[in-house]
């Protein structure tokens, strides 16, 4: 996880599900971003770097690359009963595309996180992952919860 000015996450309302959108100057930026939007939708509390796990996916493009990269957070963070507060990602496109993430986080603690709701993964709804005419890098889709 590197400086990146123009990184930043946001939330997007769509039905009974929640948005997650990320920005950031590069594609893992935006990656990463998208990532910590996705932890506040469980938390608005922090969450400390305690332990890292380290994630891999690929896909055909970078599209399907993002809703297996989140899909991956989700799985982890119910099998683990974690929630993670940092990420780092790595992306190489080399015909198809591939991720070699890690994620920081801790044991859930429900008197202090407060989860608000349980994600039951991230789809193809309002999938979109694009480069603006600024060179911005965007990663959003709708995550089921």
């Amino acid at each position: 996880m590197g400086t990146d000015a123009l990184a930043d996450w946001s939330h997007f309302d769509h039905d009974a599900d929640i948005g997650v959108r990320g920005a950031g100057s590069t594609l893992a930026a935006a990656f990463e971003q998208a990532a910590l939007a996705l932890t506040a939708v469980v938390t608005e509390e922090p969450v400390a770097a305690a332990e890292a796990v380290t994630i891999t996916c690929a896909a055909p493009d970078v599209e399907t690359l993002f809703v297996d990269w989140l899909n991956a957070l989700v799985f982890e963070m119910a099998t683990r009963r974690v929630l993670f507060g940092r990420y780092e990602v790595a992306i190489h496109q080399d015909g198809d595309c591939a991720l070699e993430g890690r994620a920081w986080g801790e044991t859930v603690d429900r008197r202090r996180h407060r989860p608000a709701v349980e994600i039951k993964g991230a789809t193809f709804t309002a999938l979109s992952v694009q480069q603006d005419a600024d060179g911005l890098w965007r990663a959003q889709c709708i995550v089921d919860v």
